[in-house]
């Protein structure tokens, strides 16, 4: 691995190489890797802890909301 020295700003768009060691335009550095099946138990455990979340939040909201109105 090269490093290269930045006179410009960060945000300034400069050439850096030729790009033959960076793959090609659509390579993006990894092969095709096929996902897994959905774990149903992480996501619903999941979706659970949202919830509970949402009915403290509003249980704080409701405590704390001022009497009669």
């Amino acid at each position: 691995m090269t490093t290269e020295a930045h006179a410009a700003d960060h945000g300034a768009t400069t050439d850096h190489g030729t790009g033959t060691d960076h793959g090609t335009a659509t390579d993006h550095g990894h092969g095709s890797d096929a996902l897994g099946p959905i774990d149903v138990w992480a996501w619903g455990a999941g979706a659970l802890g949202i919830l509970l979340g949402l009915i403290v939040a509003l249980s704080f909201a409701l405590a704390t909301a001022p009497v009669g109105g």
